[in-house]
C-alpha cells in the first residue's frame, strides 16, 4: 500500500518549493503527478502554487472547505503532492489516506505544523495523527541562527497575537522563529498568555 507523506516546516522553509521541485521530478520521468491545494490560499491566485525563489504552476485540484474528493482527477497518477496541507479539512486528509489505499498512490502533504499562536491547525494535526512518515524542512529563526519552530505573527513591525487564525500572508506577515525568539518579540514569559489570547478570541 501506498504511503501518506507529511512534511512541515516554519515559514520560510521552502516547503512549495520542495513541491514544486518534486512535482518536476516525476513529470521529467513522464509520470503523472496530480498537484492539490485548499481554495483558501488565494495569495497567488486561485489554482496558483508557487515560492518565493519564482518557481511556479498550476494546481490541477483545488479543495474547498468542506473537503470533499472526487477521486476521479486522481486516476492513474503515480504521485499526489498536496500543498498548503494546513488549511485542509480534517475530512479531506481522511479522503487522502483512503486513496493511498484504495488506489494505491503515494500522497505527499506540505504544510505548516501550527498557527502564530502555537496551536495545530486540523488539516495538520489529522495528519500527524495519520501519516506514515512524518519529516520537518528545516530553516532557521528570523533572528539567529538557531531552528526556526513556530511562526511569528507581525502587523507595523511589532509582533501581535492578535486575529484569525487562518490569514494569509508571507514575509510581510509571518516570521519562522525559534523559541526563544518567539517569547522575546510578544515579551512573554508563559505560554499560557498565548493559549489565554486564543481562547478570548474563541469566545468574542
Amino acid at each position: 500500500m501506498a504511503k501518506l507523506y507529511f512534511r512541515y516546516g516554519a515559514v520560510g522553509s521552502a516547503k512549495s518549493l520542495n513541491l514544486l521541485a518534486v512535482a518536476h521530478n516525476y513529470t521529467n520521468q513522464g509520470k503523472r503527478v496530480v498537484v492539490v491545494k485548499p481554495s483558501f490560499d488565494t495569495r497567488f491566485g486561485e489554482r496558483e502554487v508557487a515560492s518565493r525563489a519564482g518557481l511556479s504552476r498550476q494546481a490541477d485540484v483545488v479543495i474547498g472547505d468542506e473537503g470533499i474528493l472526487d477521486f476521479e482527477p486522481f486516476e492513474g497518477a503515480q504521485c499526489i503532492l498536496v500543498d498548503e496541507a494546513q488549511f485542509l479539512s480534517a475530512t479531506a486528509v481522511d479522503q487522502l489516506r483512503t486513496m493511498t489505499r484504495r488506489m494505491n498512490i503515494p500522497v505527499i502533504c506540505y504544510g505548516l505544523r501550527t498557527d502564530f499562536r502555537t496551536r495545530a491547525f486540523p488539516g495538520s494535526l489529522r495528519l500527524l495523527e495519520l501519516a506514515d512518515s512524518i519529516e520537518e524542512l528545516k530553516t532557521t529563526c528570523a533572528f539567529c541562527n538557531r531552528k526556526a519552530v513556530f511562526n511569528l505573527k507581525h502587523l507595523d513591525g511589532k509582533a501581535t497575537l492578535a486575529g484569525p487564525s487562518k490569514q494569509l500572508g508571507a514575509e510581510e506577515l509571518y516570521f519562522g522563529v525559534c523559541h526563544e525568539h518567539y517569547m522575546e518579540q510578544l515579551g512573554l514569559d508563559d505560554l499560557r498568555a498565548v493559549v489565554d489570547q486564543r481562547e478570548c478570541d474563541l469566545e468574542s
